[in-house]
């Protein structure tokens, strides 16, 4: 018998891949603490974590774990060098939302170019036209910059070509050639793309050198008037610089599913500027996009357990080249 231990419950999708596993001991917390996490995998074969961290103390607890397996894509809460060390591999949900993302963050921009939740709530309070007027713009031939080229940023810039924008991107692990025969434009330098960018859509992961990446220096170098989405990470961005751009008048707007701390705490200053959009980390939350995650999720550790890994959805594929 495996022993599987979830932070959570799966939607039916991802449970209903263990349920066809006789073999599988599974184990359903609910948002444990820590104590309660460690407690709980310290003789677990895999995980399957929501927020629940995986750091170098969780992987000493739990001496027989072979998988850690992420829902969804980003693996910021796993200690991915503690479990290779520990030849444990780090598993991630490649392709089960990139769709779902990408099409909050074009509503995420929509929302911020066409006012439309202040505008909403100024009319369902009783208003009409803004007395300071509508203050809406189009996106057709202005131009955007997409940060980070992997799945979702691949369709966030196809997204905006459609729109009839002219689409930059950046990533420094894509050649430019392959950006340019994709039909965009290829940037190496942030500060300078920034300058040019009416629209800047980020799409790349927290790493030491993503954190903080859009600081006040950033933000200083983009163009005034611009708009910033944030589907990746928060503290890909300065919470600090980008209030005091928003206040400033110096971008227009902003639309964000990340915050720097979350949940958002009730003193932030995010909530009560009426030129940004906030929602609660959902970007992948679509029924569709949870199904995807969790049949995939689950399909991964098992994948793990009958030592039939897919590379592809490793984090850590050296492991597998171990004797």
């Amino acid at each position: 018998m495996f022993k599987v231990v979830l932070g959570r419950k799966l939607p039916e999708a991802g449970m209903a891949v263990f349920a066809a596993r006789p073999d599988v001991d599974l184990v359903v917390l609910d948002n444990p603490d820590v104590a309660a996490w460690h407690a709980a995998i310290r003789d677990a074969d895999g995980t399957l974590c929501w927020l629940e961290r995986m750091d170098r103390a969780a992987v000493a607890a739990a001496p027989r774990l072979r998988v850690v397996s992420r829902i969804g894509v980003g693996y910021d809460t796993v200690e991915v060098p503690a479990c290779t060390e520990r030849g444990i591999a780090v598993m991630v949900a490649n392709g089960s939302n990139d769709l779902s993302v990408a099409e909050h963050a074009l509503m995420l921009l929509l929302a911020v170019a066409r006012r439309a939740v202040d505008i909403d709530q100024h009319v369902k309070g009783g208003g009409w036209w803004p007395p300071g007027g509508l203050r809406m713009v189009d996106l057709a031939g202005r131009r955007a910059l997409v940060v980070g080229y992997g799945r979702i940023g691949t369709r966030v810039a196809r997204y905006l070509k459609a729109f009839h924008m002219d689409v930059a991107v950046l990533d420094p692990f894509y050649s430019p050639h392959r950006i340019v025969a994709d039909g965009f434009r290829a940037v190496r330098d942030l500060h300078t793309a920034l300058a040019e960018a009416d629209v800047v859509s980020l799409h790349c992961p927290l790493s030491p050198a993503t954190h903080h990446l859009m600081n006040q220096a950033a933000f200083a170098a983009m163009k005034p008037g611009g708009i910033l989405v944030n589907t990746a990470r928060g503290p890909v961005v300065s919470q600090a610089a980008l209030v005091e751009a928003l206040r400033s008048g110096h971008l227009m707007g902003a639309g964000l599913d990340v915050l720097e701390v979350e949940p958002a705490e009730p003193g932030n200053p995010l909530l009560s500027l009426p030129n940004v959009v906030i929602s609660p980390h959902s970007a992948a939350s679509t029924v569709e996009g949870m199904d995807r995650m969790a049949r995939i999720s689950a399909q991964n550790i098992l994948d793990v357990l009958d030592g039939r890994a897919d590379p592809s959805m490793m984090v850590n594929p050296e492991i597998l080249q171990r004797g």
